[in-house]
C-alpha cells in the first residue's frame, strides 16, 4: 500500500466522521496533520470490527477520562453527532467514565457538550 493510498483514504475516512471540520483542524497542523490522516484515519478508523459510531463512543470516552483534551473532545463529539449518536448518548458515555476517572473530567466534558449543543442552537436561530 503506497503512502498516497493511505492519506486518501484518511481523508475519505476524516470526511465521513467529521465532514469538513476535521480537515479543518489537521491540515493547519502539516506533517503532523498528515500523519493523523494516515494512521488514526486510514489505518485506525478504516479497519473492519467497529462502526463510526462505536469508534466514537470509544474515542469520546478515552479523551474524557484523558482530561485535558477538551479540544479533541470537542471535535469528537462533533463526530459522533455526525455519524448518529444524540446529545443524549454522549452524556450517557460521559457518565460511564466517573467511576474510572472522576467527576472533574465528567464535569469538563459535559460542559464540553453543554457548549457545543448551546453553540449548535444559537447557529439555528441565527439562521431562521
Amino acid at each position: 500500500m503506497t503512502e498516497e493510498t493511505r492519506f486518501e483514504r484518511g481523508l475519505a475516512k476524516l470526511a465521513e466522521v467529521d465532514g469538513k471540520a476535521g480537515n479543518d483542524v489537521v491540515s493547519p497542523l502539516g506533517d503532523l496533520g498528515k500523519y493523523i490522516v494516515e494512521f488514526a484515519f486510514g489505518d485506525i478508523y478504516s479497519r473492519e470490527g467497529l462502526s463510526l459510531r462505536e469508534r466514537e463512543i470509544a474515542t469520546i470516552a478515552m479523551l474524557t477520562v484523558l482530561a485535558g483534551r477538551e479540544p479533541q473532545l470537542k471535535v469528537h463529539i462533533g463526530g459522533g453527532l455526525n455519524v448518529g449518536l444524540t446529545p443524549e448518548e454522549i452524556e450517557e458515555v460521559i457518565i460511564q467514565t466517573v467511576p474510572y476517572s472522576g467527576f472533574p473530567t465528567a464535569i469538563n466534558a459535559l460542559h464540553t457538550l453543554k457548549q457545543m449543543i448551546k453553540e449548535e442552537s444559537n447557529k439555528s436561530h441565527t439562521l431562521e
